[in-house]
């Protein structure tokens, strides 16, 4: 693959983690992901004959695989057009012009331009905000000793939805009471909605001993994209549960390489937003009562996130299986506080989209 993208005068890009690589040249963005027989081309996503293999420290592909690479694409053939003989110009007929008519210009045909292309969210200004309580209704979440993931969460999207109305933000809750949707229709209302920020509630919690249960705590934010650690699937894994414990059609826990593989390119256009939208949560949630967890920040396969075209970010609140984290959300004060420095994060995110716009000159 190095020898191809010479061939072709583009830069070779190795991702080991995701065990992906890109090749990207003038005329091309190429994508691939080693074991999975696809390639990505300038985001469409076509079949090779074998999938690239990891030997020897360098990545190979097949022979027939490569010369679709290096290969330009044929331009097609100008179909000729046949013309008819020329003939020979009709004799000029004498019109007859009445001297009182109205010789007044016939009214000239004004043609509208056409209104821009829309801009899609994550480029344009920020109005409105999609807040998703996680669980409700028959799936409580996680359970504390003495509260429920579902109430909780709720308790906090509704004390959010009040702060960022007030700071005029639209903004729209996907529950408003505790009923159950479906994690594929939590997505799909935010995109009715033409939402600019995706932002799902929750708690974290572990299965452990007492003694694990008091040391683990902290909040987290992750992003919707291949993950890098088993602690990040797990997690995922556990939210995701929500569709198969309930039946949903096409429930799964997990995406394949090849599901990870198809959604890149979608993922590419909202990607930076939502990991700009992490940096201000990260930014207000620090010094707070609820400490950060590792880095703050993680990446996994969350099915609520999937289906939403827009920049999106799931909350872990704390740990609900700690008993410090589970009383201060269960608290008002705390359900305040957290509601707070969302709302701030949200502002400031606003705000850097607003001054991402001017520098390109859109206002």
């Amino acid at each position: 693959m190095e020898s191809i993208a010479r061939e072709v005068k583009g830069s070779f890009h190795w991702y080991p983690v995701q065990k992906t690589f890109s090749i990207v040249s003038a005329r091309d963005t190429l994508k691939f992901a080693v074991g999975i027989p696809y390639m990505a081309r300038n985001g469409r996503t076509s079949q090779l004959t074998q999938a690239p293999q990891l030997h020897s420290g360098h990545i190979w592909i097949a022979e027939d695989d490569a010369k679709k690479i290096t290969t330009k694409p044929v331009a097609s053939e100008p179909v000729p057009v046949k013309t008819a003989e020329p003939t020979k110009p009709a004799a000029p007929i004498a019109a007859k012009v009445d001297p009182k008519a109205d010789t007044k210009p016939a009214t000239p045909v004004i043609v509208k331009p056409k209104p821009p292309k829309a801009e899609i969210a994550g480029s344009r200004e920020v109005r409105t905000i999609v807040i998703d309580p996680g669980h409700g209704g028959k799936d409580p979440g996680a359970s504390g000793k003495r509260a429920q993931e579902k109430d909780i969460v709720l308790a906090v999207a509704k004390l959010l939805r009040k702060n960022l109305a007030d700071e005029g933000f639209n903004v729209k809750l996907t529950r408003s009471k505790d009923v159950f949707i479906e994690l594929g229709q939590r997505a799909n209302l935010a995109n009715q909605w033409d939402g600019d920020l995706f932002i799902s509630l929750h708690c974290n919690a572990i299965d452990a001993t007492e003694e694990r249960k008091r040391i683990i705590q902290g909040y987290q934010f992750y992003v919707l994209r291949a993950p890098e650690s088993e602690e990040d699937k797990a997690i995922a894994r556990r939210e995701n549960a929500v569709a198969t414990l309930y039946g949903e059609k096409n429930a799964k826990d997990e995406l394949s390489p090849l599901e990870w593989f198809k959604l890149e390119a979608r993922l590419e256009q909202y990607k930076q937003t939502s990991y700009l939208f992490t940096e201000k949560l990260l930014d207000s949630f620090e010094g707070g009562k609820i400490k950060k967890m590792n880095t703050g920040v993680g990446g996994a396969g969350f099915m609520v996130l999937v289906g939403a075209m827009m920049p999106a970010v799931l909350i872990e609140l704390g740990f609900i299986s700690n008993e410090e984290d589970e009383a201060y959300m269960m608290s008002k004060v705390g359900q305040q506080d957290l509601a707070d420095r969302i709302a701030e994060a949200v502002s400031k995110y606003k705000d850097a989209v607003h001054s991402y716009r001017e520098t390109l000159g859109r206002d």
